[in-house]
C-alpha cells in the first residue's frame, strides 16, 4: 500500500466516525451550551468541516472553499467561520438536515482531491505564511490539519454528547 492510499482510508475512516457520532443528535443538543470555556457540538462541528473545506479547497487546491462558492447560502449554517471564537460558538446555529449534506459535498470533495495525489505529491512543499504557518508539505497539511483535526473535533463532540447523557462514540 502506498501513503496516499493509506492516507485516503484513514480521512475516509475519520469522516465515518464523525459523521456516525453525529447520528441521532437533536438540535437542542447540538446548541447546548457547555459549562466553562467548551464549545458547543455545533460550532464544533462547523469549525471541523469549514476548516476541512478551507484547507481542501483554498490551501491545497488553490481555489475558494465550497461554503463561500457553490455552496454559499446553502450550508444550513448561520455563520461559517472555519477558526471559531469563544462568542462566534455561542451564536451559530445549524440546521442539522442542510449542514449534513453541505458536510457531504466536502467529504466528497476531499476524496475527489485525495484520490488525484500521488506519493511524490505528499512531499510537495506549501509557502503557508500568510496563514502564519510558515512551510508545510501537502502530506503534512493532510495528516495534522485535516485528518488529526477531524479526529479530535470528533472527541470533542463525542464528550459533549456524553455530557448530555447521549452516546458519544457509535462503537
Amino acid at each position: 500500500m502506498n501513503a496516499t492510499t493509506l492516507l485516503r482510508e484513514q480521512i475516509q475512516q475519520a469522516h465515518g466516525f464523525l459523521n456516525a457520532t453525529l447520528e441521532g443528535i437533536t438540535t437542542e443538543q447540538a446548541h447546548w451550551a457547555p459549562p466553562g470555556t467548551a464549545n458547543p457540538i455545533a460550532a464544533t462541528y462547523v469549525h471541523a468541516i469549514a476548516s476541512e473545506d478551507l484547507a481542501i479547497n483554498m490551501v491545497l487546491k488553490g481555489g475558494a472553499p465550497l461554503y463561500a462558492s457553490e455552496w454559499a447560502e446553502k450550508t444550513g449554517i448561520s455563520e461559517v467561520q472555519p477558526l471559531s471564537t469563544a462568542e462566534w460558538a455561542r451564536r451559530v446555529r445549524i440546521d442539522l438536515p442542510a449542514t449534513s449534506i453541505y458536510t457531504q459535498a466536502v467529504h466528497a470533495a476531499t476524496d475527489a482531491y485525495l484520490a488525484t495525489l500521488t506519493d511524490e505529491d505528499l512531499a510537495r512543499d506549501l509557502d503557508l505564511t500568510a496563514f502564519g504557518l510558515g512551510h508545510m508539505t501537502v502530506g503534512t497539511i493532510l495528516n495534522r490539519m485535516v485528518l488529526g483535526h477531524i479526529d479530535n473535533m470528533t472527541g470533542e463532540i463525542s464528550v459533549l454528547k456524553g455530557l448530555q447523557g447521549a452516546k458519544g462514540y457509535p462503537i
